[in-house]
């Protein structure tokens, strides 16, 4: 699979401070790649670079084949980007922004504003005022202006902001079509972490400057799918137990649950082996993780955005 986007031992350091710091991954063609990280982790300063708002430090971009920093206006050609809320001229028409942000890129056909228009169902509202769009509406102009270059990666920065959830919904399938039918690359930041699980086929997360994981969102979620729940008593003498078994890790007592990790399929013999041994067994569930909660976990509980 093509390599759109090529990210390598990436470092930015503003003033003394190192923002961030040996950050790699790639983004291949026809994916939909999100990108998370809690507040001040570095990732905003990360999608900067992208979009070529600030330069690396050290390191390299690629984008399309073009390195950034030789190749610059090579590399922004392969990009549409919204970046926070699209920027529009409200007073204007949806047609009248998509022909002055065409004109500003140069070489772009009134046919290619009409086949961007109807891309992002704007068919029938296309000539009216922007300020009597809804912000979904609003969102899909903006991303229509990203598309008029016809790039090979689109990366939004919280496209779901303001959205209803209808809109997100709306936006959702949009991207879904996007991919499909364009075979285009979607980079996504989002705090709506039940979106990202829902649309992308990878994740990146970085904490603190640094990546700590880079996998498909299947995979990640496929490595908490040892979690159980035992609701026993005494539940002291079922901890004891399940501490000394070598198989059995991460034994911890919150309120009155008894948390492991365990291999799923040894549930019904440990069941058997607590009445075994004088222990009341009321309760024991699987534990299913979402990607919101595994990556509370590997940030310790920090908030994200």
């Amino acid at each position: 699979m093509t390599t759109i986007l090529s990210v390598r031992d990436v470092k930015k350091i503003i003033g003394k401070k190192t923002i961030v710091e040996n950050v790699s991954f790639d983004v291949k063609q026809g994916e939909v790649f999100g990108f998370l990280g809690p507040n001040g982790a570095g990732k905003t300063t990360t999608i900067r670079m992208l979009v070529g708002l600030i330069k690396e430090t050290e390191g390299t971009i690629s984008i399309g084949g073009y390195s950034i920093k030789e190749n610059f206006r090579e590399a922004m050609r392969q990009i549409g980007s919204i970046v926070e809320n699209p920027e529009l001229y409200t007073y204007l028409t949806g047609w009248e922004n998509l022909k002055q942000f065409a004109r500003m890129l140069g070489g772009i056909s009134d046919e290619r504003i009409i086949e961007i228009a109807h891309m992002v169902h704007l068919d029938e509202r296309i000539h009216d005022k922007v300020k009597t769009y809804s912000l979904g509406m609003k969102q899909r102009l903006g991303i229509a202006q990203a598309l008029l270059g016809n790039p090979k990666l689109l990366i939004l920065d919280e496209p779901t902001n303001g959205l209803d959830p209808a809109g997100i919904r709306e936006l959702r399938e949009f991207i879904h079509k996007l991919v499909k039918e364009e075979n285009m690359s979607v980079f996504i930041s989002s705090h709506l972490l039940s979106e990202v699980q829902m649309i992308c086929d990878r994740v990146a997360i970085i904490h603190k400057g640094k990546m700590i994981t880079v996998a498909k969102v299947e995979e990640l979620i496929k490595t908490a799918s040892d979690r159980v729940e035992w609701i026993v008593t005494p539940i002291s003498k079922a901890k004891d137990m399940l501490v000394d078994a070598e198989e059995v890790r991460e034994v911890s007592i919150e309120g009155n649950r008894l948390l492991c990790r365990m291999d799923i399929a040894s549930i019904s013999s440990w069941n058997k082996h607590f009445v075994a041994n004088g222990i009341d067994v009321h309760s024991v569930k699987e534990l299913v993780f979402t990607l919101e909660d595994l990556f509370i976990e590997l940030t310790r509980g920090e908030q994200h955005a």
